[in-house]
C-alpha cells in the first residue's frame, strides 16, 4: 500500500480538468513538450551534429522516447543508476543503444554498472586518475574495456578538470596506458549558463564549452576518432548559433535535459519565453490574510524547492505574475505581491486552485510520484510515473 494518493488513483483523473486534480499536483502540457522537443531536434538536424538527451528532469519512458525521436537518436545521459534501469525497456524496444553515467565513477557503483552493462552499452565519466585505478582493480568477467568520457570543467566548478590543467594531461596518459578503459571523448556541462541573462551570454558560454573540449581533444592524436559532448539547456537553446569548424577526427554531440519542460530559471536566461514552460504545480488556497495581503497554499519547499531564479521568490501564479511565492516552509507556501493595488482577498478564496510556474523543473518534478499530462485545453490525457531513487 502506498501513501501517495495520486500514485494509487491517478487513472481516475483521466479526462478531468486540472481544476479537479488533487493538490498539490505536477502538470505537464504535452503540446508544449512536443513543441520544445521538435525545436531542438530541428536545430540539431540543421547543424548535422549528434544529440544525447539527459533523462534527469522528467525521468519517464514516455519523455525519453520523445527526446530520442523514437530511435532517431540512440544515446542518453543518466545521473542515477535508477535512471539507467528505467530506460532499459527502450533497449528492448530497439530505440536505445547506450547510456553515459554522468556521475564521475566511484567504486560503490561499479557492481551495478557491471550488471547493467549486460543489457545496455554503458559509458563512464572520469575526471580523476584514482577512478582509472579503481577500474583497473575492479574484477570483471568482461574482456571489453569501459568506454569513458573525460569531464572538462569550463567554469561551473562542479565536476571535471580545467582544459589547461596538468592534471588533465596526466589523466589522459594514465587512461591511455590502462587496459580497463578506452577514451571515447570529452564532455562538459556549462551549469553556470543558468546565471546568464541574455542569448548573447548563452552563445558565449556555448563557445567556451566547444573550446574547452576541443583543447582537451588535442592531447590525443589527430587521427584518433573522438566525440566531444557539450551542452546545458540554456546553451542548447542557442545551439543554432554554432559556427565552429571541427577537426576531421572530431564528432560533436549536444546534450540537454531540461529543454522539454523548461522553467523560470530558463525564462530568466532570456533564451525562451514564459509560454515555453510545459510544467506547472497545481496548488490550493488554504487561507487568505487580508491584514498582511497574503494567501496560504498547500505547496511548500517539498513541492516547489528553494531554488531561485531572476524572478522574485520561489515561483509565481500563472496568469497573475504579480503574485509570487514569497516564503516557504515544508508544506506551506505564502503568496505575496509588491503591487499595492492587488489585494489577496479579491484575488483568492479558500478552496481556489492556482497554477504555479516553478523555478527549477528538475527539482520540483522529483517531489511527485505522478505527472498529470494535459492537452491544450488542460484536460488530463495521460499519467506518467517517474523513476525514483538512486
Amino acid at each position: 500500500m502506498t501513501m501517495d494518493h495520486s500514485l494509487e488513483h491517478h487513472r481516475a483523473y483521466l479526462g478531468n480538468s486540472v481544476s479537479q486534480l488533487p493538490t498539490p499536483s505536477f502538470v505537464v502540457s504535452l503540446p508544449i513538450v512536443q513543441r520544445n522537443i521538435a525545436r531542438l531536434h530541428q536545430d540539431v538536424s540543421d547543424l548535422g551534429i549528434g544529440f544525447r538527451p539527459h533523462v534527469k528532469t522528467l525521468k519517464t519512458l514516455e519523455i525519453t522516447r520523445l527526446m530520442l525521436a523514437n530511435g532517431r537518436y540512440r544515446s542518453v545521459v543518466a545521473s542515477t543508476l535508477a535512471e539507467i534501469r528505467g530506460v532499459l525497456p527502450l533497449v528492448q524496444e530497439g530505440v536505445l543503444d547506450e547510456c553515459l553515467y554522468s556521475m564521475p565513477v566511484y567504486p560503490g557503483a561499479l557492481p551495478a554498472l557491471q550488471q547493467l552493462r549486460k543489457s545496455i552499452h554503458i559509458q563512464l565519466m572520469v575526471d580523476n586518475e584514482q577512478q582509472i585505478t579503481c577500474l583497473d582493480n575492479f574484477p570483471t568477467e568482461s574482456t571489453q574495456p569501459w568506454d569513458i568520457f573525460i569531464k572538462i570543467d569550463v567554469g561551473s566548478h562542479r565536476a571535471g578538470i580545467q582544459p589547461d590543467s596538468s592534471l588533465l594531461c596526466r589523466l589522459v596518459a594514465k587512461a591511455e596506458k590502462s587496459h580497463s578503459v578506452n577514451i571515447a571523448g570529452f564532455y562538459c556541462h556549462a551549469g553556470h549558463s543558468y546565471a546568464g541573462r541574455s542569448p548573447a551570454e548563452a552563445e558565449r558560454t556555448l563557445q567556451d564549452e566547444i573550446s574547452g573540449v576541443l583543447i582537451a581533444s588535442k592531447l590525443l592524436p589527430a587521427t584518433r576518432k573522438l566525440w566531444v559532448s557539450v551542452g546545458s539547456t540554456p546553451t542548447a537553446h542557442v545551439v543554432k548559433s554554432l559556427k565552429t569548424t571541427l577537426p576531421a577526427n572530431i564528432e560533436l554531440e549536444l546534450h540537454a535535459g531540461n529543454f522539454p519542460a523548461n522553467d523560470l530559471q530558463q525564462v530568466s536566461t532570456a533564451v525562451i519565453s514564459e509560454s515555453d514552460q510545459a510544467v506547472r504545480v497545481i496548488a490550493e488556497i488554504c487561507s487568505v490574510y487580508p491584514d498582511r495581503n497574503e494567501a496560504l497554499i498547500n505547496a511548500g519547499v517539498v513541492a516547489l524547492s528553494r531554488d531561485t531564479s531572476a524572478f522574485p521568490g520561489f515561483g509565481y501564479v500563472v496568469g497573475r505574475p504579480e503574485w509570487n511565492v514569497v516564503r516557504l516552509s515544508q508544506e506551506h507556501g505564502i503568496l505575496g505581491t509588491t503591487q499595492p493595488k492587488s489585494t489577496a482577498d479579491e484575488a483568492f478564496a479558500v478552496g481556489q486552485r492556482v497554477s504555479l510556474y516553478c523555478n527549477h523543473a528538475c527539482i520540483t518534478a522529483a517531489a511527485f510520484y505522478v505527472y498529470y499530462i494535459v492537452d491544450e485545453d488542460d484536460v488530463v490525457i495521460d499519467c506518467w510515473v517517474p523513476w525514483k531513487g538512486w
